[in-house]
């Protein structure tokens, strides 16, 4: 084995508790998107991160723009390492945010126990095990002393679960950040090089109100959404037929996964709303999905008397496909990671939708890998008992940091 790899995996052995406990750290702030109210969790971080000697940036979102998403408060942090002029800049990207517990738990959400090999704790592996992974990475890396070209910068950001577009997106557009290569949090068993995109919609549904004793009288906005629901499931047999050419990725779908509406149960429903999250092939155009959708709700309104619908689009978030300039991130990870989990690394796409795309958008090659689990199934991310194996999360820091000594060794 080359020697500095050897050097860099012991260091890593050596700091294993250290690294561990700052995950522990991380899940026991909470981080639950909505209500969002996560800059306490980059206060922490940001406090973690200077004891360990790396200089940290807090870029606050303004407060109008941040109750506008419908979240609270947003700090994002940077922290950029320069080496030598003649290399790339490569960022490493985790989001702190995370959907709320729900119930079922048998540790606690916010306890960052270890039970068994295996960290609990909402967000332990989507993704705050990537502030893990890639800052015990990057202190790996200096550890060496070797000369080194180029620069890491670490962007922790808070806007995932809602699009993004206040995380990644933000530092983007404010021009506080423009690296030349992007690896951001994901799983520890493949490469991932694209992924689907994601339209979500909210439709509400106007009929009138009426006593249920002479329901005549009304007009039933229930009844009105179920004919609208049925014609936006029935399209779900259609993109079936449609298959995506990427390793990974099958076909279209949609999915509604909330409904509300109503008074009383001895009241005709006036107004009834459901949001749907409609998933889009990297090969499909957003605009022409959307207008599609469009017209599936309106004709099916147009056939009911006394309906009126109103549609609005709560996120565009494009699919992300490869673009020039990732072979070497991506031959690098493949690489390391094969030698150290001991089983070829494929390179795929992922039926998810991720920040990364923001950094594609910007013309930034891009890949997802971290310490997150083979499968979302597999880590219960986003349900109950959500857990990370720490020996994924010790080599999946090994993989990371061998990447980045190929990327930028001088």
């Amino acid at each position: 084995m080359n020697s500095s790899y050897a050097a860099l995996d012991a260091w890593i052995d050596a700091h294993f508790y250290a690294e561990t406990r700052f995950l522990q750290a991380l899940v026991q702030v909470p981080t639950d998107t909505p209500p969002g109210n996560n800059a306490p969790h980059a206060e922490r971080t940001a406090e973690l991160l200077e004891a360990m000697g790396l200089a940290t940036e807090k870029h606050v979102v303004p407060a109008d723009a941040v109750r506008a998403q419908g979240m609270a408060s947003i700090t994002n942090l940077i922290v950029r390492r320069k080496f030598q002029a003649g290399g790339p800049v490569i960022a490493l990207n985790a989001h702190g945010d995370v959907v709320p517990p729900g119930e079922g738990w048998s540790h606690d959400p916010y306890g960052g126990e270890v039970d068994h090999g295996r960290l609990y704790g909402r967000a332990a592996a989507v993704s705050k095990s990537d502030f893990a992974t890639y800052t015990f990475a990057l202190r790996a890396l200096e550890s060496l002393g070797v000369p080194l070209k180029g620069g890491v910068e670490l962007h922790f950001t808070y806007d995932e679960e809602f699009g993004g577009e206040l995380g990644p997106g933000w530092l983007l557009q404010q021009g506080l950040t423009k690296p030349d290569l992007l690896l951001a949090a994901g799983f520890s068993y493949q490469v991932v090089t694209a992924h689907n995109g994601c339209l979500q919609m909210e439709v509400t549904v106007h009929g009138r109100m009426a006593h249920a004793a002479i329901p005549h009288t009304g007009v039933d906005a229930l009844q009105g959404a179920v004919a609208i629901l049925n014609a936006l499931y029935a399209q779900n047999q259609l993109y079936r037929q449609v298959s995506s050419q990427v390793a990974g990725i099958t076909h279209p779908y949609l999915n509604v996964g909330r409904i509300e509406g109503g008074t009383n149960t001895n009241v005709v429903p006036g107004k009834v709303s459901f949001k749907f999250d409609r998933r889009m092939i990297p090969e499909e155009q957003p605009e022409a999905v959307e207008a599609a959708l469009r017209e599936v709700i309106a004709q099916a309104a147009a056939a009911l008397p006394g309906i009126t619908v109103e549609i609005k689009r709560l996120l565009l978030a494009r699919a992300l496909t490869p673009l020039p300039g990732n072979a070497a991130l991506v031959a690098a990870l493949q690489k390391h990671g094969e030698a150290l989990f001991g089983e070829p690394i494929p390179s795929s796409g992922t039926p998810l939708y991720t920040d990364v795309r923001l950094y594609g958008e910007q013309g930034i090659p891009a890949a997802i890998y971290g310490a997150g689990p083979r499968t979302v199934l597999e880590s219960n991310a986003k349900r109950a008992d959500e857990h990370l194996v720490l020996e994924d999360l010790r080599r999946a820091t090994q993989v990371v940091a061998r990447t980045l000594l190929d990327l930028l060794h001088a």
